[in-house]
């Protein structure tokens, strides 16, 4: 699955369109390298997203096309997040 679509499905970003130009803007590493829009997440890549008040970091624990709102947080587990 896609990064764009994997931060829409998992609700960690609102919008693809966002997700897409956070990952061009150069706020999204996978595995600790930059990632593209279109770059292919897999289980267990290690994801860190960049926000103006610090950072996110999460392990993708599962990849599905479509999750209710209540079971989309079980797509991935923090590793840690909100450091300045």
């Amino acid at each position: 699955m896609r990064i764009d679509k994997f931060l829409k499905v998992s609700r960690i970003l609102k919008r693809r369109t966002v997700a897409e130009d956070a990952c061009k803007a150069g706020k999204v590493c996978v595995n600790g390298r930059e990632a593209k829009p279109a770059y292919r997440l897999k289980v267990g890549d290690v994801v860190e997203l960049a926000f103006s008040a610090g950072s996110l970091k999460f392990r993708v624990l599962e990849l599905k096309e479509t999750v209710k709102k209540d079971e989309a947080a079980s797509l991935y587990e923090i590793v840690s997040g909100g450091e300045q």
